[in-house]
């Protein structure tokens, strides 16, 4: 949790310098978030599964990926901060939840839905 907190704190000093706070509505960190998992995406389009497979083995496309993977990060830093979500919290109960939905016996080596089970 301690380097969540610290890069979060590091980020906010970063947008607190900028005076970017008066920018960040819940709504637009939102929409921000979403243009970086499409960023993310768009890495992926029109190339085949061991195209892709092969993104990390290339330096320009490894960091491609680091980058896009750290905004969608850091967006991410911003919304659980306005919103006071402690996403190692949320992220343990999430789990926790899917480990009921998915039962080991029935979902094991199955792509189907919980509710398909």
């Amino acid at each position: 949790m301690a380097d969540l907190d610290a890069l979060t704190a590091e980020l906010l000093a970063f947008r607190d310098a900028r005076d970017w706070r008066q920018f960040h509505t819940l709504r637009q960190l939102i929409v921000s978030l979403n243009l970086e998992a499409s960023e993310l995406l768009e890495l992926t389009q029109w190339k085949s599964d061991a195209e892709i497979d092969a993104l990390p083995a290339d330096p320009v496309s490894a960091e491609a990926l680091r980058d896009e993977c750290a905004d969608v990060l850091l967006y991410l830093l911003l919304i659980a901060d306005k919103t006071g979500i402690d996403l190692l919290a949320a992220a343990r109960s999430k789990l926790r939840k899917n480990a009921e939905k998915y039962l080991v016996d029935k979902a094991r080596g199955s792509r189907a839905k919980y509710t398909d089970l």
